[in-house]
């Protein structure tokens, strides 16, 4: 719902005017329309988005988004790869800034070739690793060819 009291100026009115919410699974979505990119999604809505790299070869879904609680930035997503209905599945956790939202095929891209992203570290939904090592930090951000998060 728009506030429209005295406070709000004609140029913020402006703004908001050009967007709209979108309703996806109870999931609020902000979209401005002159973006081919929302500038906000519900985390919950990008759960299950399939990553694909550029040559267009499935390497995962994504099962988790983890996030900074120091900086309030989304530091990982979790992709499960393989397996059958979870059993046997591979999960790979990838800096979030190595991927990029792809909103016309509704997916992510991960600039990586299959084979390297296969040879990835990776875990189990069992053995998660310790993602605030500094050391496994390294190893998967420097993996990825990623700066180390703050």
């Amino acid at each position: 719902m728009l506030n429209t009291n005295s406070d709000s100026s004609p140029q913020m009115l402006d703004a908001l005017e050009n967007e709209t919410i979108a309703i996806n699974q109870n999931d609020p979505i902000a979209i401005n329309q002159n973006e081919p990119i929302p500038p906000l999604m519900g985390a919950k809505t990008l759960i299950g988005n399939k990553v694909s790299n550029a040559q267009d070869e499935h390497l995962g879904d994504i099962k988790e988004i983890m996030l900074n609680m120091h900086s309030g930035s989304i530091a990982y997503a979790v992709l499960a790869h393989g397996g059958v209905l979870t059993m046997g599945e591979k999960l790979f956790a990838v800096p979030w800034n190595s991927m990029k939202l792809d909103p016309e095929n509704h997916q992510f891209i991960l600039n990586i070739s299959k084979e390297r992203f296969e040879n990835a570290p990776g875990f189990d939904s069992n053995h998660w690793p310790n993602m605030a090592d500094h050391i496994w930090v390294d190893s998967i951000q420097g993996y990825y060819f990623q700066r180390t998060y703050e």
